[in-house]
């Protein structure tokens, strides 16, 4: 037995050390290790949702300062700078203008020097970088699909990265050569296209053109316009993935968006990338936030959390960025002006979701003016720590209870359940209404008219283009805080909000006139298609994770607006997350199962022997062990405070506000119960060793006293007992 149990701690030695000796060898070829990234979840800020792209070197090193100064304690490292930092703010420039942008002679994007002074005469970014290392960040930046149409339009010379392992390193294609006609895209058709990724001089310049991101010490890639339905391009994030290897500068890899994304699209990738976006761009809207629960939940359940990523990291399915704070619209040419339009609710929500699903926290508002409450929320110890090292995160339980209408664009013989009809409204104003009789999938085949809602609606008499259709033609609009927005067909804008249509500021373009028919229907003559509205689940959602002590988590999502009472039984919580065994090291997990095997077999014996003393108690079998029964103590994540019923053996509940979140910490302990035979065995036999303790603690006097009947009360007693 001695022998075997050497055996046992030698191996558990084994096991501990190993890992940690091999940690610090260098692989066959003789250069260091790859550094591992993204082993959890990245966390940083990006510009965009807060300057959309005409964000300045001034403006991004403030925010990069706070995260230095606040955030970076909390685990914030990456500071990213947004798309288009290319592009000259000047006259005419906006996100879908061409012809702005700032290259080099070889086709490759240069910084725009009126934004970003310090990277003047051919620097790049360089000097940004240098700045951000200077304060213990690590700095990224936006990049889009292959070259400028720009670069393609002027015909420039491709070269080879310097140090090309064929050792070729002249310039032998131009930028003609190496484009890919017909593939622009998707939503800004004007300005990117593809490379011949199977072509020599295609990769020749994919290679040139990351080596030059790991010249400048970029830390952080975020690769637009290659993932997702419509743009997905798997050679091309092939070939970037092997660019960056070859660089040999350790680089978050991550892609931008995932308009209708799935699992399997994402199997393609994952291991290729170390975070790729799977929903399309999110703003502080309710309704775009109840659209990543689904997603959320289906690539939990695909096993894509934490898989398999490039150089031997791992890979984060993404949610996008958390538009909180103070913000900007998307795709305009200003900066900051607004509060987050989201509840208090409706941010601990998607906080909540996005921490359990185990998604990359970057947060967007301008910290500059980020308030305590808001600071608060990305910072909460144990979210975080629930983001970055818990495991079998999944979507528990749901129950759909009610919908959310969305305005979206099909065509217009499917468009035609949702009928639209123009009435006037309060204050003598004119507004459309929509009512949609759809097949819901709860109502057992019974047809359910709901009307649900209107917008306001100014006429226009201005004609953008020649129409058959007989209509009214006008703005739908609604206020958004002091500003007026529009509904918007603009197909950059519905592509990347997965075909809803979306609200942009009022401006009378020609995406945002619609045709009312005499048939019901809303037509937009500039994309071609009919307003319908759909309506996504709302209800509650139910996730669950474990935490690395054992500990577990169970998040309640409250999507309606009414407040909700939701439970879940304790016992499916615990075989969810599979804690009959504790966290922490193998040698501590060795240890508690050792102590559990005689904890056991002990009260396997008492029982037995219980049963002999005690006959005429009926328990059963000879020998009987009780089912074991956990007590776990809850805390309420987000009011720091246990529950008001803080001790639980049978479910887990929360009363949770409408849009709103409750997060359950759960530290458990196992509590055996057994026969009354059991107990007064242990009783039997403890009983007189814990006489012969008291009688020796106890003074002697004392006991004289209590037989003579003498036991008076001291003046320590009557202090206490207030005599």
């Amino acid at each position: 037995m001695k022998i075997l149990s050497c055996y046992l701690l030698l191996a558990v030695l084994l096991v501990s050390v190993v890992p940690w000796l091999s940690a610090g060898k260098a692989d066959s070829s003789g250069h260091d290790k790859v550094v591992r990234l993204a082993e959890t979840p990245p966390r940083g800020w990006n510009s965009y949702d807060s300057f959309s792209w005409i964000v300045t070197e001034e403006e991004f090193l403030q925010n990069a300062e706070y995260v230095a100064a606040n955030l970076s304690k909390h685990g914030y490292e990456y500071v990213v700078v947004d798309f288009l930092w290319y592009r000259r703010f000047e006259q005419g420039a906006s996100v879908w203008s061409g012809g702005h942008e700032v290259t080099d002679e070889y086709g490759r994007l240069m910084p725009d020097p009126g934004r970003w002074p310090s990277t003047v005469d051919g620097k790049g970014f360089k000097p940004i970088a240098e700045k951000v290392h200077a304060m213990g960040l690590k700095f990224g930046i936006h990049v889009m699909r292959g070259i400028s149409t720009e670069a393609v339009q002027t015909d420039t010379k491709i070269c080879n990265a310097m140090g090309s392992p064929d050792g070729a390193e002249g310039c032998y294609w131009t930028a003609k050569d190496v484009a890919l006609a017909g593939t622009e895209c998707s939503w800004m058709k004007a300005c990117f296209m593809s490379v011949n990724t199977t072509s020599e001089g295609g990769l020749a310049f994919i290679n040139s053109l990351y080596q030059q991101y790991a010249d400048w010490g970029i830390d952080f890639i975020k690769h637009d316009c290659v993932f997702g339905v419509d743009d997905l391009s798997v050679d091309e994030i092939t070939a970037v993935s092997k660019a960056i290897s070859r660089t040999g500068r350790p680089m978050v890899y991550s892609l931008s968006p995932g308009v209708r994304a799935t699992p399997k699209m994402a199997k393609e990738v994952a291991s290729l990338t170390h975070m790729y976006r799977v929903t399309s761009d999110d703003w502080d809207l309710w309704w775009e936030v109840l659209l990543h629960f689904p997603v959320a939940r289906d690539f939990a359940a695909a096993g894509l959390i934490g898989a398999p990523g490039l150089q031997g990291g791992l890979s984060w399915p993404d949610l996008d960025m958390l538009p909180l704070g103070w913000l900007t619209d998307p795709g305009v040419n200003y900066g900051p002006y607004r509060s987050c339009s989201l509840t208090r609710a409706e941010q601990r929500t998607q906080v909540t979701l996005w921490s359990i699903a185990k998604s990359p926290l970057i947060f967007g508002g301008d910290l500059r003016n980020l308030d305590q409450w808001t600071f608060d929320l990305i910072t909460n110890p144990t979210v975080l720590e629930m983001n970055a090292h818990s495991t079998r995160n999944q979507e528990f339980r749901s129950s759909p209870a009610g919908f959310l209408p969305v305005v979206t664009l099909e065509d217009c013989v499917s468009a035609a359940s949702t009928q639209w009809k123009l009435q006037r409204g309060k204050d003598d104003l004119m507004e459309v209404c929509w009512s949609r009789s759809s097949r819901l999938r709860y109502s057992r085949g019974r047809q359910q008219p709901v009307l649900t809602g209107c917008l306001n609606w100014t006429k226009t008499p201005w004609m953008h283009k020649e129409t058959s259709v007989k209509s009214e033609r006008g703005l739908l609009w609604r206020e958004a805080g002091l500003r007026r927005i529009c509904l918007d067909a603009d197909k950059s804008l519905t592509d990347a909000m997965e075909g809803s249509a979306g609200f942009r500021l009022c401006n009378n373009s020609a995406s945002q006139v619609w045709h009312l028919t005499p048939e019901g229907r809303l037509v937009s003559e500039e994309a071609g298609l009919c307003a319908a509205v759909v309506q996504p689940e709302q209800g509650w959602r139910i996730w669950v994770a474990r935490g690395t002590s054992g500990q577990g988590y169970v998040a309640f999502f409250n999507l309606g607006e009414n407040r909700q009472n939701l439970s879940v039984p304790l016992e499916d919580v615990l075989r969810k997350l599979d804690l009959s065994t504790s966290g922490g090291s193998v040698l501590h997990q060795a240890i508690d199962l050792w102590l559990r095997k005689i904890w056991k077999q002990l009260f396997r014996t008492f029982d037995y022997l219980g049963s002999k003393v005690y006959p005429q108690q009926n328990i059963g079998s000879p020998v009987t062990l009780r089912r074991s029964e956990w007590t776990c103590i809850c805390i309420d994540v987000w009011e720091g405070k246990p529950q008001p019923r803080g001790i639980i053996t049978s479910s887990v509940t929360a009363s949770v506000e409408g849009h709103g979140t409750t997060l359950i910490e759960l530290t458990c302990v196992r509590s055996p119960r057994h026969s009354q035979a059991t107990i007064a065995m242990l009783s039997v036999l403890f009983l007189p060793f814990i006489m012969t303790v008291v009688a020796y603690l106890v003074p002697r006097n004392f006991w004289n006293k209590l037989m003579s009947g003498r036991v008076g009360v001291s003046p320590i007693e009557k202090a206490l007992i207030g005599g």
